[in-house]
């Protein structure tokens, strides 16, 4: 089946408002077996929208529209898909009965403005919106079936579940599995290298490389008529291939972010963190403890901008600074191994770089980062010359920063799991 999501509302043509309802759509469509083909994105001009129905009647056999079901001016979805259609409407009474219910529940009269939200295109079935007051509608346009479904997520969502899914549950043409590998400390380039004859030959799997800064994503998917074990099977065969190349640069195949990873990491281990952040800005400490829970792992971070800072707080000696730079590794070293014995954690991190776009030197470009790591009985530092904006610079920074945590975790736990 041939399937086209239309997004309607000026506002996602903007850089203020994000489409989240087309994740939603497509996820539970994935899980029906079904796999969306076009998706678009259309203003609220009534003449852009035409042109963009007219455009998925011709080639799409279920079309998704999402937005312009309001009360106001310029919510023209119904009525410019009537016009397309050559059809008129009927006004529902039990619609408009139940809108003006509502406002009476919250002691106010209907506006004579959603009136028009009891309009039912003719040949049109009602989908229910028990949290708004815009109505879906379902409609059949020769073998075209067309969903009309309000923008706000808390309706669409509901009517969704109960109206819409359960229709097309007879349409599922098999089992769809997704699943994403994500890989950090290797550009896009390196892991196709690692990994150009892997991908699938068959039609049903397939394996798409995405880049990010600071990360690589693996997207995979398989689809299966049979059963959604026969996809697992599949996307395990795949990403056990894909494992073997990518070594421990892999850190998640479920979803997890790194400072998930980290987390779940300290917390098997027993481990303490503290984090001694520089050109980073707390980036590092902000990430962990997005993650609830990580009071019990994470101590405590220190953004030390100044050399003066990194002398007084981490305990770098002013030589150290003098001899090499802030921005060195030996500072760095110096910067995780002073914070890790001053607090008394298992493990310090540290970041000290030039995030731009001043500060820049001939030997010391815009970009470069040393990331290091202390432990008891050792330390390590990593020397990187990141590419982008300053806030693509203290991203990849504490990327890294997260990455040589997880590494080392690992390993450890290798160790010790080893015979």
């Amino acid at each position: 089946m041939k399937i086209e999501i239309i997004a309607v509302g000026s506002e996602l043509l903007t850089p203020f408002f994000l489409d989240t309802n087309s994740l939603y759509l497509t996820r539970r469509l994935n899980d029906l077996g079904l796999d969306p083909s076009w998706k678009t994105v259309v203003g609220d001009d009534p003449g852009d929208l035409e042109t963009a129905l007219r455009d998925a009647l011709g080639r799409a056999e279920l079309l998704l529209v999402m937005g312009g079901l309001g009360p106001t001016g310029d919510d023209l979805t119904r009525e410019v898909l009537a016009g397309v259609l050559g059809r008129t409407f009927r006004l529902d009474e039990t619609i408009l009965a139940g809108i003006r219910e509502r406002f009476l529940r919250r002691g106010k009269e209907m506006p004579e403005s959603n009136r028009k939200q009891a309009l039912v295109i003719d040949g049109a079935e009602v989908l229910e919106n028990r949290n708004g007051t815009a109505p879906g509608q379902w409609l059949m346009s020769g073998t075209s079936r067309i969903v009309l479904l309000p923008g706000p997520p808390r309706e669409l969502e509901p009517m969704c579940e109960a109206g819409v899914w359960p229709r097309l549950a007879s349409s599922s043409s098999g089992f769809l599995v997704r699943r994403i590998l994500k890989t950090a400390g290797l550009t896009e380039s390196e892991a196709e290298v690692r990994i150009r004859d892997l991908y699938p030959d068959q039609k049903d799997v397939r394996l798409t490389v995405l880049a990010s800064p600071g990360q690589i994503e693996l997207h995979l998917s398989a689809r299966s008529a049979g059963s959604r074990a026969e996809a697992q099977a599949a996307l395990d065969g795949l990403t056990a291939s894909l494992r073997a190349r990518l070594g421990e640069r892999v850190f998640s195949d479920s979803g997890e972010d790194l400072e998930q990873v980290v987390g779940r990491l300290l917390r098997a281990a027993g481990k303490t963190l503290v984090a001694a952040e520089s050109c980073s800005g707390g980036l590092i400490a902000e990430r962990i403890t997005r993650i609830p829970g990580s009071s019990d792992y994470f101590l405590e971070g220190a953004v030390t901008y100044s050399n003066a800072a990194k002398i007084r707080v981490l305990g770098v000696p002013a030589g150290l600074i003098e001899a090499h730079g802030a921005v060195s590794a030996e500072v760095a070293t110096a910067m995780a191994a002073g914070f890790r014995a001053r607090t008394g954690a298992d493990l310090g991190i540290s970041a000290t770089g030039i995030a731009g776009p001043g500060g820049a030197t001939a030997d010391k470009p815009r970009g470069l980062v040393f990331n290091a790591l202390a432990w008891d009985g050792g330390t390590s530092v990593e020397r990187n010359v990141f590419f982008g904006g300053r806030e693509h610079v203290r991203f990849q920074a504490s990327q890294k920063a997260l990455d040589l945590v997880r590494i080392h975790l690992e390993r450890a736990l290798d160790r010790k799991a080893a015979p």
